[in-house]
């Protein structure tokens, strides 16, 4: 094909013509048309967000944004229906075309039966109910609180006819989910009672970094209150970060930590994001000491919550798998991430509003002289958490966090016994170099202390992944629960 190329008076060259008066893939007036054409991106909020930091958005829930500009993984650019512009965090949004179910707040999404009833049994109202993923991929389950004739949580399967139509009774079908719930909000269908509220005020998730691209923060804008813990490391207090977000802040011991490493990985470390990590906000860099400002999480250490609350989640077996479920989560997310933790215990982990779990204090281990024992190399560790390779020869790597999160679970089914009782740091280290493990907490699932003997195999290769133990410990959820 020829195209023809024309100068215009002044003897510049102009776009070449192409048949049907279009212009040249490829050329700026091509490139603007086609971009012209795509369809911008719109999202709706998921939860109210306030702006605080210059250049950020506030969003306000289940209002629409478009999306100017998504390539950052955690902060996306976006204007709102008032022409304001401004980054808000991509966690607190949904694509429009992908939202479904996630703008009602009864829907849960992936919350497991256990923390479901446990929700709604705090929740405390005859005909409360959530609605959430089932075991079962693609299918979903409704889980209603009654005090008839008891206080009790039943979980009831939304199934589809061969219209595609929904139902929990089959005299009662509606075109979609969102229907149904509404026609059990009026009658109660055969249910055991009628669908009244959801539980309310739940909390957003944590925002990576309290603002875009910021990880400095000033200590004049964090207001201290009571403490939280204290350890070798420093003191934590809960805190509030400019009179609005709650944070947790560990005040660092000077000459504790290796400052100038832990500073430079910790612009890293705000960028990782996970439901089951303690979300790692800032640091305080320029006063001292340091101050590491971090997700607030109102229940505290898993251990504590464990041994105050042991009469009632002794007696529930499936909560407590729940929660190492939860764990595991977010140690394979560190793990893809190619971090090691080398402290993982029930100590350093948090428990939140509505049974979360988190990983706590990953990537302080390798700046913080911490507790415990100290190897012949200089390197401390703690021995009641150690495989063989570390007791020997200090030799961490994911499959040493293995092993001490096979310690994890067993202090999160003996609700928060000390592992090897009150045997010396010596006596420990010649029970596991002699392949002694700890003996089956009482109550515990054989099959998931199957699990645990994986995670205490003599040889690192032997034991599992975090990705691989994630899907064991589902499948062994699934097959002793009915979902």
């Amino acid at each position: 094909m020829l195209v023809s190329v024309f100068r215009n008076s002044t003897g510049a060259q102009s776009s070449p013509i192409m048949p049907g008066g279009g212009a040249t893939p490829g050329t700026p007036s091509a490139k603007l048309k086609e971009k012209s054409m795509i369809r911008p991106k719109v999202v709706v909020a998921l939860y109210n967000y306030k702006a605080i930091e210059t250049g950020d958005l506030s969003l306000e829930k289940n209002a629409e944004y478009e999306v100017i500009d998504d390539s950052q993984e955690h902060w996306w650019k976006v204007r709102d229906n008032h022409g304001n512009t401004g980054f808000i965090p991509s966690n607190y949004v949904k694509e429009k075309e992908l939202i479904g179910l996630q703008q009602y707040e009864w829907y849960v999404h992936d919350m497991s039966r256990q923390r479901s009833e446990s929700l709604l049994k705090h929740e405390d109202k005859e005909g409360c109910f959530v609605v959430r993923n089932s075991s079962t991929k693609g299918l979903y389950t409704l889980s209603l609180y009654t005090k008839v004739p008891h206080p009790h949580v039943k979980h009831y399967h939304i199934k589809q006819n061969s219209r595609a139509e929904f139902y929990l009774s089959e005299k009662h079908c509606c075109s979609s989910i969102p229907d149904l719930i509404n026609y059990h909000k009026h009658n109660s269908g055969g249910l055991a009672s009628r669908l009244k509220t959801s539980p309310c005020d739940r909390p957003a998730p944590a925002t990576a970094g309290l603002s875009h691209d910021k990880w400095e923060i000033d200590p004049h804008e964090l207001m201290l209150h009571d403490e939280l813990g204290s350890g070798q490391f420093g003191v934590v207090r809960r805190g509030k970060w400019r009179g609005s977000i709650d944070v947790a802040v560990k005040m660092m011991k000077e000459g504790t930590m290796s400052e100038d490493d832990f500073i430079e990985e910790a612009k890293v470390m705000t960028k990782l994001q996970h439901t089951n990590l303690v979300q790692l906000y800032g640091v305080c860099s320029k006063n001292r000491p340091i101050f590491i400002v971090t997700e607030y999480m109102r229940h505290g250490s898993l251990l504590n919550y464990l041994r105050k609350h042991e009469q009632s989640l002794s007696s529930n077996q499936g909560l407590l798998l729940d929660m190492c479920i939860q764990i595991c989560k977010g140690m394979a997310y560190l793990e893809r991430h190619n971090y090691i933790h080398r402290d993982l215990a029930a100590r350093n982990c948090l428990v939140g509003s509505e049974n979360i779990v988190k990983v706590a204090d990953f990537g302080l281990a390798r700046y913080v002289l911490d507790d415990q024992y100290t190897s012949s190399g200089g390197t401390k560790f703690p021995i009641k958490w150690a495989p063989p390779e570390v007791l020997n020869y200090t030799r961490f790597s994911s499959k040493s966090d293995i092993w001490a999160y096979g310690v994890l679970m067993w202090e999160v089914f003996t609700c928060g016994k000390m592992p090897y009782g009150r045997l010396k740091n010596t006596e420990v280290v010649e029970r596991v170099q002699k392949g002694i493990i700890l003996e089956k907490p009482k109550g515990c699932y054989k099959e998931v202390f199957d699990i645990m003997r994986k995670c205490w195999s003599p040889s690192p290769e032997q034991r599992p992944s975090f990705r691989n133990l994630k899907d064991q410990l589902v499948n062994v959820s699934q097959g002793i629960l009915v979902d």
